[in-house]
């Protein structure tokens, strides 16, 4: 397993230090990297960002001041020491004081494998991750961010192998799931018919795997998809405009703005504004796995 960090101070009074860690291959299918985050902040000060709608997440508060998370146009609420959000097609708002917290992102592959029940259940929702059934089996990983080792490195290496040793579910489906996952990244797929295709099934069987697996229908993560494309051209190259980062699917601007105001709450003018002391250090590494290129 590797690892490297990032600390970022772009908020007064608070640091935030990002290490990413890397999974062995029998876990890259399944997972996104593991991120340890480090806020570091005086009384009364704290870190926030917004982030773009992703695949179901798994957070886990090692130390210090627990987070306050919105989704879409939801009321903020304390978030559980294990917050396990579903896929989101709406943005996430964080905030956090001090504090110390890991983080994974689980793909469709890996709710497949690792978690129970549709992952349209818990779709745009948080929940306590100790107490729902979805994520029970991964729930003892909070009893291994908060061992007291301080030894980061250690810490990753027990995440993953307590991944690899737990026991998996074994969907019939894991070719299609992981076709469909390809589809969605592949920007010459723009709509459902396209998809179908290259997935293999019928339409009513790719409607029932994206809801199962995916948490949202086809026709709304192709959205997504498109959305998340620009948005990432958009942001590893600070240099282009929005216009000249829209995704080819796009009609015009006035397309992706309507978009962006449907997945984010806000124009694309009002997000580049905001300060990103949390996501900056990821974005690129986060918006590849989705399929920004």
């Amino acid at each position: 397993m590797w690892g490297h960090g990032i600390s970022n101070d772009s908020r007064p009074g608070c640091k935030v230090e990002i290490r990413s860690f890397g999974f062995a291959p029998e876990l890259q299918r399944y997972f996104s990297a593991l991120y340890c985050y480090k806020v570091t902040a005086p009384d009364g000060a704290g870190a926030s960002d917004c982030i773009y709608p992703d695949w179901a997440g798994l957070h886990f508060n090692a130390d210090g001041a627990t987070s306050w998370i919105s989704i879409g146009d939801g009321a903020p609420h304390e978030c559980a020491p294990f917050a396990a959000n579903g896929p989101t097609s709406q943005a996430m708002c964080l905030q956090t004081g001090g504090s110390k917290s890991w983080s994974l992102a689980l793909n469709p592959l890996g709710w497949s494998r690792f978690a129970d029940g549709p992952a349209n259940a818990v779709a745009n929702t948080m929940v306590d991750g100790s107490t729902h059934p979805s994520f029970r089996r991964l729930a003892p990983i909070l009893d291994i961010v908060r061992d007291g080792s301080g030894d980061d490195d250690a810490t990753a290496l027990r995440i993953a192998q307590y991944l690899c040793d737990v026991r998996q579910s074994r969907s019939n489906h894991e070719q299609q799931i992981a076709a469909m996952h390809d589809g969605l990244r592949d920007p010459a797929i723009g709509d459902v018919e396209a998809l179908v295709a290259r997935v293999g099934v019928s339409r009513r069987t790719l409607e029932r795997l994206s809801s199962r697996y995916f948490g949202f229908p086809p026709k709304l993560l192709l959205r997504r998809q498109r959305f998340v494309r620009s948005l990432g051209k958009f942001t590893i190259d600070p240099d282009r405009s929005w216009s000249a980062s829209l995704d080819g699917h796009y009609v015009d601007q006035a397309h992706f703005v309507r978009d962006f105001r449907s997945f984010m709450g806000m124009t694309p003018s009002e997000y580049a504004q905001m300060p990103h002391p949390i996501l900056e250090s990821i974005f690129a590494q986060r918006l590849a796995e989705q399929g920004a290129q």
